[in-house]
């Protein structure tokens, strides 16, 4: 893009960056949501709190499954 299309692209520039760091922080949430070692914790911490009778076996298969679900690529990012 020439100098012309830079100075006429300028006042939009904050629109741009707001949208690219906003694309990056969805990007991080995402890897981080769909981590298998996170995922793998939460299902420990989950088996815990069960054990502990914190929660019915319906809850716990539940719950259960959604974490599962994320380690699985079509339950992951799309």
């Amino acid at each position: 893009m020439g100098l012309l299309g830079e100075l006429l692209l300028l006042p939009v520039a904050p629109v741009r960056g707001t949208s690219w760091v906003l694309q990056q922080v969805v990007a991080e949430a995402e890897r981080q949501y769909y981590d298998p070692a996170a995922v793998q914790r939460e299902l420990a911490e989950l088996v815990e709190r069960f054990e502990a009778g914190e929660m019915d076996e319906t809850e716990f298969d539940r719950r259960e499954d959604e974490l599962l679900a994320r380690l699985t690529p079509e339950g992951g990012p799309r």
